[in-house]
């Protein structure tokens, strides 16, 4: 899968595609990340990319021109679908990263300031997803977080996908408690039924945890 990022500051991104899973993925060619600075398609000669938005409202919009321009040159190689991160945008869950695994290409758009022109929305988005219920500098935590959400779910990224499968939100529920060595830390005791082998029990014991904190901590994850 290849997913080809817009970014302002495509440095943001150096040091998660250079950790762990994501950078593993990469090497055994998995996954591509390309990185466009969309700042370099700006016909302003100081490359300026934003402007004071119409009707005198405070904060700074990214132009339409120099994103318009850098989506075209990239579908020049290709139809792919274009996803803006933006608080507007539907919430990003764990059944939205499963259908973006199908892809083979992905185009990230990351905003900044207080907006991007709405006409390139208009124009060029296919799907505009938000990280949550607050509001970032910009796009590139939020494209970080969607890569690897989506990355993990791919044959062979991680090592043991059934890993993956019993994660919180894969059956619209949280996940339960995990516990490794010691068996005993600060006096607190490994539960009894986990050092049983019986895999039956065990299974049971995790269901039921699971069910107690999605019960406890998010109902609304039971509709």
């Amino acid at each position: 899968m290849t997913f080809e990022v817009l970014s302002l500051f495509p440095d943001a991104f150096s040091g998660f595609l250079n950790t762990s899973i994501i950078a593993r993925a990469i090497e055994k060619k998995l996954l591509q990340v390309q990185l466009t600075d969309y700042r370099r398609f700006s016909l302003n000669k100081h490359h300026k990319v934003d402007d004071y938005p119409y009707g005198g409202f405070p904060g700074m919009v990214i132009q339409a021109q120099p994103i318009y321009s850098a989506l075209t040159e990239i579908l020049e190689e290709g139809n792919a679908p274009v996803v803006y991160f933006t608080p507007q945008g539907r919430p990003l869950t764990h059944k939205i990263l499963e259908s973006y695994t199908f892809y083979k290409r992905i185009i990230l758009l990351c905003g900044h300031y207080k907006e991007i022109d709405q006409r390139v929305r208009d124009l060029c988005v296919s799907d505009e997803i938000s990280l949550g219920d607050y509001v970032l500098s910009g796009g590139e935590i939020p494209a970080i977080a969607f890569i690897d959400g989506v990355s993990r779910l791919l044959p062979g990224v991680l090592s043991d996908l059934e890993s993956a499968n019993s994660d919180s939100f894969c059956d619209k529920g949280l996940g339960f408690p995990c516990y490794t060595r010691p068996e005993i830390f600060l006096g607190l005791s490994v539960p009894e039924v986990l050092l049983s082998g019986n895999h039956k029990e065990v299974m049971n014991w995790a269901l039921e945890q699971g069910k107690h904190l999605t019960e406890t901590r998010r109902p609304d994850l039971k509709n």
